[in-house]
């Protein structure tokens, strides 16, 4: 019977499908990672999008987290966020992040390191808009990185946003939910 060192000791793999040469390499890391993100897409790899965030609070310590990429470009990469989450406390501290993109069956990944800061408001809308109804009511009666009363107190505020909501087609975003980039 095989124990777990075991098996860690045996789970190595050699990464040959995808090399990198100079004559393949875009012209701008922005326009190497749309390639590579197509790449993905077309290669079927589930959640392309998904990427690990990872920042630091003013303690020093790292936390990290899957989050949605959801627009990117020279500009950066974004992502959307309870500003009063623990990513978002964390990054108003200190906006230094890291972003880890790993696409297993393309046997590829992508490191990315920068500042985030928030967008526009008004992308913010936009997006928010777009979202699921359920997701608008969501951002709305979930305290995001708190400690709840119980299942029942959040279901309860869900309940209360969805009464108030009801005959409104037009949710709006809360003021601490929105993009970061």
């Amino acid at each position: 019977m095989s124990t777990k060192k075991d098996i860690l000791r045996q789970l190595r793999k050699e990464y040959t499908l995808q090399g990198l040469s100079r004559r393949e390499v875009a012209p701008t890391p922005f326009q190497q990672f749309d390639n590579w993100f197509l790449e993905a897409w077309d290669a079927e790899v589930p959640e392309p999008n998904a990427m690990t965030l990872c920042t630091v609070g003013k303690a020093g310590k790292p936390s990290a987290r899957i989050v949605l990429l959801k627009d990117f470009d020279e500009g950066g990469f974004v992502f959307y966020t309870n500003y009063n989450s623990l990513k978002g406390q964390q990054i108003a501290e200190n906006p230094f992040v890291s972003l880890s993109f790993f696409w297993q069956p393309l046997e590829r990944q992508v490191r990315i390191e920068g500042i985030a800061e928030k967008i526009g408001a008004n992308e913010s809308d936009q997006y928010f808009q777009s979202r699921p109804r359920g997701s608008r009511l969501a951002a709305i009666a979930s305290p995001q990185s708190q400690v709840i009363e119980s299942r029942d107190w959040l279901e309860k505020i869900w309940r209360e946003q969805e009464n108030i909501f009801t005959e409104k087609e037009r949710i709006p975003r809360p003021e601490n939910w929105g993009a970061s980039l």
